[in-house]
């Protein structure tokens, strides 16, 4: 069982970039593939982007590919999120999710186990 902690969120102008963090506790972290998910008010929770147990292959939503990069460092227990060029769309709770699993990945919410809390980012135009 592993515990999640975002942080890095805030409030930013279009074009600006912002970086978000989450670190795992309580587990194996390599033994999770990772990923970020989104949820805009009013909207559903949906991928951004996510990231296999060895960070060897990455999977990016079509509105983040080109602007976003997903990476971890298993020895920091830390997966990240670089956003660039944030548009206001981009505005939304960000979560960060993990499936203990080292065959790939998943897109589906409902195939994650373990979340974090959130954190907001705000894109002003």
């Amino acid at each position: 069982q592993v515990a999640l902690v975002e942080s890095g969120g805030g409030l930013v102008q279009a074009g600006g970039s912002l970086r978000l963090s989450c670190t795992g506790s309580g587990g194996t972290f390599y033994e999770y593939a990772m990923a970020w998910f989104r949820q805009a008010p009013g909207k559903e929770r949906e991928i951004v982007a996510a990231i296999t147990w060895s960070g060897t292959t990455t999977y990016y939503a079509d509105s983040a590919k080109g602007r976003f990069t997903i990476s971890r460092v298993n020895a920091e227990s830390t997966v990240y999120l670089q956003m660039n060029s944030l548009k206001p769309d981009d505005t939304g709770v960000y979560y960060c999710a993990a499936d203990r699993t080292t065959m790939g990945y998943f897109t589906e919410v409902d195939k994650y186990e373990y979340w974090g809390q959130g954190t907001q980012v705000t894109v002003s135009s």
